[in-house]
Order: structure tokens, then sequence, then C-alpha cells
């Protein structure tokens, strides 16, 4: 004859089993278009013009 059997604890065994899931991250992206104003020199040249007499003065002595 067998003896008599001996009941133990059961066990716990756990197959974790992973299924992806889509998750959404939205992450807003702002473009700025920006206008930089640099100032550049022109350079305008004005034409002016002057009469201007000579005078020697009087003649003091002769050419000769």
């Amino acid at each position: 004859m067998y003896p008599r059997p001996i009941f133990c604890p059961p066990r716990c065994v756990v197959r974790d089993r992973f299924v992806p899931r889509v998750v959404p991250y939205i992450h807003p992206v702002i473009n700025v278009n920006r206008t930089h104003i640099v100032n550049v020199p022109r350079h305008i040249y004005q034409p002016l013009t002057q009469n201007v007499v000579i005078d020697p003065g009087y003649p003091r002595r002769c050419c000769w």
C-alpha cells in the first residue's frame, strides 16, 4: 500500500503578457518667422556749384 499523500500549498505561477497600445503624445510646435530691419547707410552726394570771383587787387606797378 502507498503512503498517504501530502498536499503542499499551491504555488502561484504568473505568466505576464504585454500588448502594445498606442498612446498619442501631442507636441505643439510654433514656427515664428521674424524679419529683422538692419540699417544700411546710403551715401548721397548732392552737387553744389559755386561761382567764385578772384580779384587780384589793384596793380601796384606796371606789368613790365
